[in-house]
Parts: structure tokens; C-alpha cells; sequence
């Protein structure tokens, strides 16, 4: 049977989401998706119960993960689909990622100490039901809750963006490696919500060109961040690259998300949906 609404990157509270998989899957089913991907950030723990509940609600479901990497200094996440989640590459390379993670997240809290905001990785950690995920979100809940901002955005604006005194660098996977790491356990790989990375038109062409010459075989075309002039542009490139277009709301929650699980415009008709390569 044909897909009639398919979401394809959301967040479960195993990554930086608010609610666990099993509501995160009965949300996708009750929205009306028909066809699934749980994508938390760097780990597959999720999958096995979003799978269980995404099926016993009549949902086809299908292994996701978001991959955070580097390209010429830009951080960039790819979205990996339909993949084999035991598969040793894939579960060592996000093994380690995640070890970065949490050295990351130690000297974001000693930066934000050096500024009088002492405690905030300690508090960080309160927000992350996974502690080898936590992530600048969960340090934004927090300062959120102590009145450092008054919401998520204003913090990332004012300490979590690069140049700002709560952001360190990090050494993400490289693009070979994530692509590398996808396409041995079977999957595919595509491009996250594109439009939110601040690059020039060219840049974003030559990162298209290296991402397809290491076997990267899609792009978000409809995601929650994207404007209808980034889905008509995206679609342009979709079509000059001959890659496979993707949907998929980016879920976090009901209160920190740009759309809601299945709530997306469709693709524009004439796109490859990148469903195809994978059922």
C-alpha cells in the first residue's frame, strides 16, 4: 500500500524529545502517519519500542537515527533510515559520538561557570532521561526553569550559539563517516532540514556534491523548519541531484516544535519519495 503520510525525523526523550518513544509513536498514529521513523540524536535505543507500539497501532515503521557531523567547519546532521540497528560500524560509531557528548556537555557547563551561572551541566543532567545524550536543549530547559531566558530560543540566541559564552566546539563525525557508517548497515542517508544551515548558495552545493560522492541518496525537501521557499528550492536541488526526497515534521514536543507529527504539507508530486529505497 502506498504511504498517504509519512514523517520521517522526530525525537523521543532518548535523544533531546519530551515524551518517550511509546508517545511518541501513538502520537504519530492518532496525527494519522502511516509510515514511521523514530530519528533521536547519535542512538538507536528508542527503536525497539517505538517499532512495538508504532505496529500495534497499524504503522509501518522504520529505523532512524540523526547523525550530528562536520563539514568544513559547519555542523550538519544527517538522517539515517531504514538501516540494521544491530550492525557493529553503525553501533560503534555512535558509541563513541556519544562519549564526546558528554565531554562536550562538561565544558559547556565550565564555560557557562566562568560567566557566574555555576551548576547548569549538574542541573542540565535533571532534563535528559539519557545522560549520554544530554545535549544543548536540556541545558536550555534548564536555564528556561532558573530565569536565566525565557524560553528555549533566547537561550540558544544569547549563550548556546556560536560566539555566544555556553557554545564550545566539538568534534563531530565527518560526512564519509556517517554516510559510511548508514550505508553499511543497509540504510539510507539523507540531509537534515537543510534550510537551517547557514550557508551560501555555493557551499550548499558543494556540500551536495561531496555528500551524494560519498553515497548519500537524499534530502529534506518538507520539514517543520522549512519555509514554502525552502521547499520549492530544496526540490530544485532534489531534482538536479537525483536524490530522494524526504518528509519529516521534526517533532521535539508539543511545546518546542515547529509542527506536529504528520501535520506537514505534502511533496510536491513530482519528487522521488525516498520511502521507495527503503520498503
Amino acid at each position: 500500500m502506498t504511504p498517504a503520510n509519512f514523517d520521517f525525523h522526530c525525537h523521543s526523550s532518548v535523544s533531546d524529545g519530551l515524551l518517550p518513544p511509546r508517545v511518541v509513536a501513538e502520537r504519530a498514529a492518532g496525527n494519522g502517519v502511516d509510515l514511521w521513523a523514530l530519528t533521536d540524536h547519535d542512538d538507536l535505543g528508542g527503536l525497539d519500542e517505538a517499532r512495538s507500539v508504532a505496529e500495534a497501532a497499524g504503522m509501518r515503521f522504520v529505523n532512524g537515527v540523526e547523525i550530528s557531523i562536520e563539514w568544513r567547519g559547519t555542523p550538519i546532521h544527517i538522517v539515517g533510515l531504514g538501516f540494521d540497528h544491530q550492525h557493529p560500524g553503525l553501533v560503534n560509531g555512535l558509541d563513541e559520538l556519544r562519549i564526546g557528548r558528554i565531554e562536550r556537555a562538561r565544558r559547556m557547563g565550565d564555560a557557562l561557570a566562568a560567566i557566574g551561572i555555576p551548576g547548569v551541566y549538574e542541573g542540565a543532567l535533571c532534563f535528559a532521561t539519557n545522560a549520554s545524550l544530554i545535549s544543548r536543549a536540556h541545558f536550555a530547559r534548564y536555564l528556561v526553569s532558573i530565569g536565566i531566558a525565557r524560553d528555549v530560543p533566547g537561550v540558544f540566541q544569547h549563550y548556546l550559539t556560536p560566539g555566544k559564552p555556553g557554545y564550545v566546539d566539538h568534534r563531530w563525525a565527518t560526512l564519509e563517516e556517517a554516510v559510511g557508517w548508514i550505508n553499511a548497515a543497509g540504510g539510507v542517508a539523507v540531509v537534515a532540514h537543510p534550510g537551517r544551515y547557514k550557508m551560501s548558495g555555493t557551499d550548499m552545493r558543494r556540500f551536495l556534491d561531496d555528500f551524494k560522492d560519498t553515497g548519500g541518496r537524499g534530502v529534506e525537501v518538507t520539514c517543520g523548519s522549512h519555509s514554502p521557499d525552502h521547499v520549492m528550492h530544496f526540490a530544485r536541488l532534489a531534482r538536479h541531484y537525483e536524490f530522494h526526497a524526504s518528509r519529516g515534521s521534526d517533532f521535539h514536543g508539543p511545546e518546542e516544535s515547529y509542527v506536529d507529527l504528520g501535520k506537514l504539507p505534502q511533496l510536491p508530486e513530482d519528487l522521488k519519495p525516498v520511502w521507495r529505497l527503503i520498503i
